[in-house]
């Protein structure tokens, strides 16, 4: 049996998200939700580690919307299926989507039929094709001038472009010219860490200095490339055990 088709939930609004996960038979369309993400920073964060054929992204989100997600999204992954979900009264503003690669717009409020119908056009078209999140490109036979100083210099980049909002293992490759599978491969490999792991290492160093030194919570995740506040705070708890307030109240000077 072929493998199950993925699909991502992008809504900023968590009631949406669950709808959609319960209106729907996945498992008949041999399809899994992998992944939800409420905004589109927050989306391009764990693209790379959920690997989705197919992304539902709700036009209207803070931080990055719907269609500035499309544009980075179709960039890197020219072969992820988008559709996006609007209201009508913002109809005319997904219009401006039609220049990029969009694979369909469905109108809020969804019907369980309809989206169904989408998805198993969708799921013709992923037949049809292979599986992009292979390697698109051949592995180099020899790596740069120093290839024992390849992944220091990654982890460099990483270290002064951490603010970069839209820096993900996607990204980083094509700046160093490697398969987005060959760099996560490798920087395991040489780190013992994954790439995700490393970047928001970085990340969170840098906002435990920011909140040692009183900085605002908006402040702090804007400036270490997080600036979804609700996604920074999630990242900040899990890799400190505290709430970046009281990390703030207990550390600051």
């Amino acid at each position: 049996m072929a493998r199950k088709i993925r699909v991502m939930i992008i809504d900023d609004e968590m009631s949406a998200r669950k709808l959609m996960r319960a209106a729907i038979r996945w498992e008949s369309l041999n399809m899994e939700v992998v992944g939800e993400a409420a905004s589109g920073i927050e989306a391009i964060n764990v693209i790379d580690d959920l690997k989705p054929d197919i992304a539902f992204v709700d036009i209207s989100m803070p931080f990055m919307n719907g269609i500035e997600f499309t544009e980075t999204a179709t960039e890197r992954y020219p072969h992820l299926i988008i559709i996006i979900m609007t209201a009508i009264d913002q109809f005319e503003y997904a219009r401006k989507c039609v220049s990029l690669p969009v694979f369909d717009y469905m109108l809020k409020p969804m019907v369980r039929e309809e989206i169904t119908k989408t998805l198993e056009r969708a799921k013709e078209r992923i037949e049809q094709g292979r599986d992009y999140w292979e390697e698109t490109k051949s592995e180099p036979a020899e790596e740069a001038d120093n290839p024992e100083n390849i992944t220091s210099q990654i982890r460099k980049y990483l270290e002064e472009h951490f603010g970069d909002s839209k820096l993900n293992l996607a990204y980083t490759a094509q700046e160093f010219g490697f398969s987005a599978s060959y760099l996560s491969r490798k920087f395991k490999q040489d780190t013992g860490k994954n790439f995700v792991e490393y970047l928001t290492e970085v990340r969170m160093e840098k906002a435990i200095e920011c909140a040692k030194a009183g900085t605002k919570m908006f402040l702090t995740a804007s400036e270490v490339g997080i600036p979804d506040p609700n996604y920074f705070g999630r990242c900040f708890k899990k890799y400190t055990g505290k709430s970046y307030s009281d990390y703030v109240t207990t550390h600051s000077k």
